[in-house]
């Protein structure tokens, strides 16, 4: 049945890209190259398939206390907090979903990600949404090995400057199976130069 069913999903995409392929034949594109549905089921099949890296997400299920510090400009005085999140595997293991509660300026905070690692790209992929505004967040890391870490990087919306986007640097260090620590990088708002913005240090709820 799973067979059958990528034999379709494979059969709908090569119609799909077709279609864009014959829309799109004007613009500067790079060379389309066929790929016979056995290998692209194939493909697909690794590409669904939870692997190493995925398990060693799941290690991190559970709940856990953060201890929060921020920063809101460059050299700025830090402002603490404590935040609780949980979290939990999810579609058979392949992403992990994160809820986060807190507090954030005497106001209560809310906050969720999922997290997954994709077998295609060799990249760990992340999204995050919270309750301190109303955009998406997404971003596309590596996995350090030597660090144990994932430096996540992408773009984020930037209130500050309507309708534009400003880069996010994100570094998240697997200390030991009950510690972690998350730290985020963005622009100084007077500068435009990167500093640390967010530390997050986890401990595993007992």
């Amino acid at each position: 049945m799973k067979n059958l069913f990528f034999a379709v999903y494979t059969a709908f995409l090569f119609i799909a890209c077709d279609k864009v392929k014959m829309d799109v034949k004007t613009e500067k594109s790079e060379e389309w190259k066929p790929v016979d549905s056995a290998t692209a089921t194939k493909a697909w099949m690794e590409y669904a398939t939870p692997g190493e890296m995925q398990k060693m997400l799941a290690k991190a299920d559970g709940a856990w206390v953060g201890e929060n510090t921020m920063w809101m400009e460059n050299g700025g005085k830090p402002m603490m907090s404590t935040s609780e999140t949980t979290n939990k595997m999810i579609m058979d293991g392949r992403y992990q979903v994160s809820e986060h509660k807190g507090d954030f300026m005497r106001m209560p905070f809310e906050g969720m990600s999922i997290v997954g690692y994709d077998n295609s790209k060799k990249k760990f992929v992340s999204t995050w949404v919270d309750n301190m505004g109303t955009g998406i967040m997404n971003g596309e890391g590596d996995w350090n090995s030597s660090t144990k870490s994932i430096e996540f990087k992408g773009k984020m919306t930037d209130p500050s400057r309507p309708g534009k986007d400003c880069n996010f640097r994100e570094v998240f260090t697997f200390i030991d199976d009950n510690t972690q620590k998350m730290e985020m990088y963005g622009p100084d708002s007077k500068t435009g130069k990167e500093f640390k913005t967010m530390e997050i240090k986890y401990t595993r709820k007992k």
